[in-house]
Formats: C-alpha cells, sequence, structure tokens
C-alpha cells in the first residue's frame, strides 16, 4: 500500500461558510458533501441573489415596457453577458440559455444534425459519455438512417486515442465527446481531440457539464463548435444551462421549438424567426435561475478559476491516496489526468448499500451507473460508489469519508 503524507498543504481554500446547506446535521452528524458532480450546492450569494429578483423585480423578459420587466431583462440578459466573458466567447449572439446540457445537446442533434445526416453518414462519440451524450445521438441516427460509431476506452478510464483517431474518417459528421468523465473524472485532451477533427473537417460538440466547473475554459482556445454545460453542477440554480456555438453554425440552423419570443412575426402564411440567440429560446425562461448563474459565475470569478482547479486536484490527490489505502477498495478511473471525482468498490458490498452507510455516517456520496451505463458495462460492475470534490471541500471532509469507508468495511467482514 501506499503511504499517504500528513495533510500540510497551505494551498486549499476555505469557503464552506459561504454554502449554507452544509451549516447541518444528518442523523447527528455534520454533514460532508461529496456529491457534487450530480449537482453542487449554492452559495449564499446565489440564493439571495434570486430571493432578491423575487421579491423585487419578477416579471416577465423582453416583453415588457414597464419597470419591473425592464429590471428582469435588464438581469437577465446582464446574465448572458456575463457567461460570453466567462468562456470567452465571441459574441453573446453565441451564447443561447437552456434548462441544461441535455437540452443543449439535443438541440443540436435535432437542429443541425437531423436535417443534414443521411444514411451512410456517421456521428461518432465515444464509450466514456454520460448519457446526455450518447441517447440523444442514437435517436438522431434512428431518425436519420446514420450510423453511430464508439470509440472505446482502456482499464485506466482512458479515450483509446489512437482508435478515436482512426474512427475520424471523412464520413464522419460530428464528433460529440465529455470534456470530463462524470463517472470516472478523467479529463479529455479536448484541445488535441479537436484538432484532429478539424484536420478532417468533423464538426465537435464537447459535453462541458463536468469541466465548467473545475477549470477555466475558452471556447475560442479550444476550438470546438459547440460547448453545453449545466448552471447546477457550477454552483448555480437547477434548470439552467448553456448552449455555446459558432455564429455561423446557429444562423444556419432551424428553431428547435416554436411558442413566443422566438419570433419576430407570426403571419398566417409563416413566421419570421427572431435573431441570434433568441430563436432558440422559445417561451418564458427559467427568469431567476438564469439571473441566479450570473451570480454564480460573479461568485467563480471573484476566487478564480485556477485557484478552484488547485484547490480541487490537491484534494483529489489526497482522497484517491487515503481510498487506496483501505483495505478491499478498488479505485474505478485512474487516468493520467483526472479531475474532482473518484469512483470505487468496497469489496463485493453493493454500492447502494454502501451509500446507505456512508449517510449515516453523515457523509453523502453517489452510488449507481451514474448515468453512464456504458462505462459500467465495460468494467462490468453494476455501478460504483462515487465521491466527487468542489471548493467547499476540506481534507476533514476527506477524512471523515475514508473513516466512513472504514466502518462499512467492518460492518461487512
Amino acid at each position: 500500500m501506499s503511504q499517504v503524507q500528513p495533510f500540510t498543504t497551505n494551498a486549499l481554500l476555505d469557503v464552506s461558510g459561504d454554502f449554507p446547506v452544509l451549516d447541518q446535521e444528518v442523523h447527528g452528524r455534520p454533514l460532508v458533501y461529496l456529491d457534487s458532480a450530480a449537482s453542487a450546492q449554492q452559495p449564499a450569494a446565489v440564493i439571495d441573489t434570486v430571493a432578491a429578483y423575487h421579491r423585487n423585480d419578477h416579471a416577465n423578459v423582453h416583453r415588457g415596457v414597464h419597470t419591473l420587466s425592464e429590471r428582469a431583462t435588464e438581469a437577465y440578459e446582464g446574465a448572458r453577458d456575463k457567461i460570453q466573458a466567462f468562456i470567452n466567447a465571441n459574441s453573446r449572439r453565441e451564447i443561447v440559455l437552456t434548462s441544461g446540457t441535455t437540452e443543449s445537446i439535443n438541440l443540436v442533434a435535432q437542429s443541425y444534425c437531423r436535417p443534414q445526416l443521411k444514411p451512410g453518414n456517421k456521428v461518432l462519440i465515444t464509450q466514456l459519455e454520460h448519457h446526455s451524450n450518447f441517447v440523444p445521438w442514437q435517436l438522431v441516427c434512428e431518425q436519420t438512417g446514420a450510423d453511430l460509431l464508439i470509440a472505446p476506452i482502456d482499464r485506466r478510464g482512458q479515450l483509446d486515442l489512437e482508435r478515436l483517431q482512426e474512427l475520424m474518417t471523412e464520413d464522419v459528421f460530428l464528433l460529440a465527446v465529455g470534456h470530463v468523465s462524470n463517472a470516472l473524472g478523467t479529463v479529455n485532451p479536448i484541445q488535441d481531440i479537436v484538432g484532429w477533427a478539424k484536420q478532417r473537417d468533423i464538426k465537435v460538440l464537447v459535453d462541458g457539464a463536468q469541466g465548467v466547473p473545475h477549470m477555466a475554459i475558452d471556447v475560442a482556445d479550444i476550438g470546438c463548435d459547440f460547448y453545453a454545460f449545466s448552471g447546477h453542477k457550477m454552483f448555480g440554480p437547477t434548470g439552467t444551462g448553456v448552449l455555446y456555438g459558432r455564429e455561423a453554425l446557429l444562423d444556419d440552423m432551424p428553431p428547435w421549438q416554436g411558442g413566443g419570443d422566438m419570433i419576430l412575426e407570426v403571419r398566417l402564411d409563416g413566421t419570421v424567426f427572431n435573431d441570434l440567440p433568441y430563436k432558440f429560446e422559445a417561451g418564458t425562461p427559467n427568469i431567476s435561475g438564469v439571473i441566479g448563474l450570473g451570480a454564480a459565475i460573479d461568485y467563480l470569478n471573484a476566487i478564480g478559476m485556477d485557484r478552484i482547479a488547485a484547490h480541487e486536484h490537491v484534494l483529489l490527490e489526497y482522497m484517491m491516496g487515503k481510498l487506496s489505502d483501505v483495505d478491499g477498495v478498488r479505485l474505478i478511473g485512474t487516468a493520467e489526468s483526472k479531475t474532482s471525482v473518484q469512483s470505487f468498490m468496497l469489496g463485493d458490498i453493493h454500492p447502494h448499500d454502501l451509500g446507505t452507510i456512508l449517510d449515516h455516517q453523515g457523509v453523502a456520496i453517489r452510488t449507481g451507473h451514474h448515468c453512464a451505463m456504458p462505462v459500467m458495462d465495460f468494467f462490468e460492475i453494476p455501478g460504483t460508489a462515487r465521491a466527487s470534490l468542489a471548493i467547499y471541500n476540506s481534507s476533514d471532509d476527506v477524512d471523515r469519508l475514508i473513516a466512513a469507508v472504514e466502518k462499512a468495511r467492518h460492518i461487512f467482514a
């Protein structure tokens, strides 16, 4: 076994006090929240911003000339500007506000791919993907007669990059790939992958749901055509998300949904659609959620994404080492490049049983297949226990996790 050194780093942040939900007990024990890959907690700054909107400014956006509507619209569109700057998009017209990563990916599948795909075309994905970056491509291939190609992974949970490149043939229309694996924490070499695809004139969508909360994202530098992510992974409200798309591509795409606000003019004989990005934003949006997402971006910027990445890197190394020292623990996903997530098994204990015992120790983790069944099938397991870190976690949280796992080991011994 490895010998884990005592935790002496000074690199860690101390922001747990910014998150009210963490100041509670579960089953009589202080809460340790290690499920941020599923949904991150919200700082008081986000909660207060959403509450202030509901108390003072609630009205529909874009459609009113009265003061409340103007204030709501200013805050809502201000959040779009913050998102544009946060990921370094060229224009606010490239920022489509959605309900989350899932809607963003489905929008691309149905609006960009479906009208153009035909039998003989191919869509390329990987075995590492979340179901949200898997099922939409299965559906659109069934709808159009296109073929779905799947690049494999290795036993460390890394993409087989040589095979991925071999699959990038001239008949591949689009590559959809995750930036970071939600199940294993693997960080894919996304710039290299995008570069290989561009050499072959293949469009690229990146599922960035697990990338945006943990590292600085520059879509111009990455070079992808689409980048999708969710607000609730990055300390914002649920039901919020973003699709970044190259303006030229979005401009040529037909609307995915019809309704209010995505139109300029509706006549009996036809409709004139709104300009970007509004032609993809039908109906009343999640106004308070988007405003809260803007507050989450302010919070992240105030800390600094480089500091966040350093904090989580130190904690992940510590957690992986401590877990490795527990008798019977098997780490699932040991990629050379990882962030914030570690899946594991404890002997032959079912992950759900392990998660229940940990919950009674006040430690919240995720158990199951993590919406990544192809990954679990590859490792021939029903699921894993998954501990995922965020900026509010500490070395003490990791120590509590280890103590709870040890207790479970003794219970099942």
